[in-house]
């Protein structure tokens, strides 16, 4: 995943593409679209790039972590 860094401080990026996001969630590509395919997702398409913002990416990791307590 390509940061940015400031003045010693790392800017989160607010939209992931799929390959960006498959390394953040620790999954295939393969994974990451399977999820987007399901709508288990949110995308937004822009031009021809996939993209995933990052609170939905949060949110649904958020959203695992209590399916599994």
């Amino acid at each position: 995943m390509s940061r940015a860094v400031r003045a010693g401080a790392v800017v989160q990026p607010a939209v992931f593409t799929v390959d960006e996001l498959a390394d953040y969630f620790r999954i295939s590509r393969a994974g990451v679209w399977r999820l987007l395919h399901d709508n288990r997702l949110p995308k937004a398409k822009i031009g021809g790039r996939t993209l995933i913002r990052r609170v939905d990416a949060d949110a649904f990791l958020a959203k695992c972590v209590e399916v599994a307590s």
